[in-house]
């Protein structure tokens, strides 16, 4: 296949390009990173991109959780026009096959169990209990702490910061392409993404970017609230092996299917510190007890049904990729 690749010059977009190519595919990068002109918000020039193309792995996108809602109109105008751009230069253009770099950030706090209400969904944590360092989400009918489990593509979305509600627009979007044309989407929920090429600390960065550059710096890790936060941290070349898995499947025409992308190995915020310190021979991390409010506690994958329907499994166990992590070099931006 002929694939445009939005973003191709990122850190999850070239390893993107990287692996399409080894898979017998044809590559073609747009990134503004590559050309100014390359903005996925430009129509003529989305349009001519797409000419001779079969389909798109849409990665463009501003990321993380930066800075509250001071840039909301920034991750929209990026995330969601970009995309509507996006979508509608390929029903014009008759392409009708769409990959969407999605994220587990759409479901807000993971899932939970409490003893005695089984499966609840809890609010979003008030502000006096995380001053007061109780981080840990109680049950909203009993106020008895919770135990976090895996959440799968079926749990309601209920995004919790400005990033999170454009990545469930984009899936939106992608689902009204979908029926509107008759082409196949998928989303790819990512968990969070690590390995070479990842961008140095900036307010967009991941927690492991964060951690790696402090260690660079000869200083310690600063580990938020009490370490003990759960994710799900998938090596980037599982994830670009994810983008082939999805393209090369025969989606179902008319519609939008999710799919969560993670290792399946919960760690905590505070593993991933000081199995980076450790790899890196740095100092050990220091806890803080200082926190994000749009952060959510617990959040992991239940990858299984990626596994099952399109085969896919990750390759990079943790200890590795933290080793390799450690030794790549970081990238600007």
């Amino acid at each position: 296949m002929r694939v445009l690749v939005t973003g191709g010059a990122g850190f999850i977009g070239s390893h993107v390009v990287e692996a399409l190519r080894a898979s017998g595919h044809e590559p073609l990068v747009y990134d503004v990173r590559e050309d100014l002109g390359a903005d996925v918000r430009n129509p003529a020039a989305i349009a001519r991109a797409l000419a001779g193309v079969d389909a798109v792995c849409h990665q463009a996108a501003m990321v993380g959780l930066g800075n509250g809602v001071a840039d909301a109109a920034e991750y929209v105008s990026r995330n969601d026009l970009g995309t509507a751009v996006l979508v509608a230069a390929m029903a014009q253009a008759g392409v009708r096959r769409l990959v969407l770099a999605g994220s587990m950030v759409v479901y807000g706090e993971g899932r939970y169990a409490c003893p005695r209400h089984g499966v609840v969904r809890p609010g979003p944590r008030s502000v006096a209990d995380l001053d007061a360092g109780r981080f840990e989400p109680v049950c909203p009918r009993c106020g008895v702490e919770l135990s976090p489990g895996l959440v799968d593509e079926d749990a309601p979305a209920d995004p919790r910061n400005v990033y999170a509600a454009t990545k469930l627009a984009q899936e939106h979007l992608a689902a009204a392409w979908a029926r509107s044309t008759g082409g196949s989407a998928v989303s790819l929920r990512y968990h969070n993404v690590y390995g070479p090429r990842m961008p140095r600390d900036t307010p967009y960065a991941g927690v492991a970017s964060f951690f790696r550059s402090a260690l660079a710096r000869g200083q310690a890790p600063r580990v938020f609230e009490d370490g003990r936060q759960r994710r799900d941290f998938v090596h980037v070349r599982d994830v670009a092996e994810a983008n082939v898995a999805a393209l090369e499947a025969d989606a179902a025409a008319g519609a939008l299917a999710a799919y969560n992308t993670g290792s399946g190995e919960p760690r905590t915020v505070g593993e991933l510190a000081r199995a980076l310190a450790t790899a890196c021979g740095g100092p050990e991390p220091v806890v803080t007890g200082e926190y994000r409010l749009g952060d959510v506690r617990h959040i992991t994958a239940d990858s299984s049904r990626l596994r099952s329907e399109l085969g896919w499994k990750p390759q990079v166990g943790f200890a590795e990729g933290m080793r390799e992590f450690a030794r790549a070099e970081p990238r600007e931006g």
